[in-house]
């Protein structure tokens, strides 16, 4: 647990500080860009829509469980390679890093914050369109700061917080694994007439392994809130409500602790939503409630490395 521990500690500063550079990008794509390419190549092979929808199912979750095998078997072959020492510990930290997305999240949000500060709407829709699978076109400035603030919250989950709890269980194969099956949820998970049976494994699997840190995350920005137990009452009323069985927990923890509301009735494409209000008595948010989301990620960051050293310690004094 030690060495683990301090390797995921290692693996959110190295991410917060550099993140993935564009260079590296373009040299070699990004491990879930990886992923990704097995993904399509099985969803082309294994996917046709004339296919009765059990089969699909059944192929779907073929794929799932060959893209977690392989990912998990390379991970566990790379890992068995590192000493089990100092300097296995600081390549698994190195190694894990590209898997986290703190750096990315907050340059993105900042990227909308920051015109919308200007009031450059456009260029503002531009940017949360980056981060937001609903059409930019149809939002307001509260509409666009909503939207941003759902995506920090909801990808402070599933982008930082649930791949680094893996990575504390199982080590880098743990944390490689967690983000094979979000990726495939994300690119498979859909009810769309081409998804919905294929990415059924996909969704139901990433819905388990975000359930136990989506409530961490939503349970760690309600108590960095000025008001813990209040937030944290609004967390647990609200989150429920949520479309989404895990989304709703980070986000409406971050809506508690910065005292605003979030989710509401939305655009997708053509069509409308209309979902329940998550802190529905709060003001929407504006430009200045996107940098104050900003400013308590970071300082869930700190707390979430804060945690990562003390089980490290634990562990060592056990």
């Amino acid at each position: 647990m030690t060495g683990t521990a301090l390797a995921m500690a290692l693996a959110l500063a190295l991410d917060r500080r550099f993140g993935w550079p564009d260079r590296a990008f373009q040299a070699i794509g990004h491990p879930v860009t990886w992923i990704g390419w097995l993904i399509t190549r099985l969803d082309t092979f294994l996917n046709h829509q004339s296919w009765p929808r059990s089969l699909r199912i059944l192929t779907g979750a073929l794929t799932a469980a060959l893209v977690i095998w392989l990912t998990w078997t390379v991970a566990s072959l790379i890992a068995a390679l590192l000493p089990s020492n100092l300097i296995g510990v600081i390549l698994t930290g190195f190694l894990a890093a590209p898997l986290l997305a703190s750096k990315s999240m907050i340059d993105h949000v900042r990227a909308v914050a920051v015109p919308l500060a200007a009031d450059d709407t456009n260029s503002a829709r531009s940017a949360v369109a980056m981060i937001v699978g609903r059409n930019p076109d149809k939002l307001d400035a509260p509409g666009i700061s909503r939207a941003a603030l759902e995506s920090l919250g909801e990808n402070t989950s599933d982008g930082i917080i649930a791949p680094l709890f893996w990575g504390l269980v199982a080590g880098l194969p743990g944390i490689a694994t967690y983000k094979a099956i979000n990726t495939l949820d994300s690119m498979i998970g859909y009810r769309t007439d081409r998804h919905e049976a294929f990415g059924k494994t996909a969704a139901i699997l990433d819905d388990l392994v975000n359930w136990l840190p989506a409530r961490l995350t939503g349970l760690g920005f309600a108590l960095l809130s000025p008001t813990p137990a209040v937030s944290v009452n609004i967390m647990r009323r609200d989150a429920p409500l949520h479309r989404s069985p895990n989304a709703g927990w980070p986000e409406a923890g971050l809506a508690a602790l910065l005292s605003v509301r979030l989710s509401g009735p939305r655009v997708y494409g053509e069509g409308m939503e209309d979902n329940p209000w998550v802190n529905a008595q709060a003001p929407d948010p504006d430009a200045e409630d996107l940098m104050r989301g900003i400013a308590g990620l970071e300082r869930l960051l700190i707390l979430t490395v804060s945690t990562c050293l003390a089980l490290a310690f634990l562990g060592w004094l056990l």
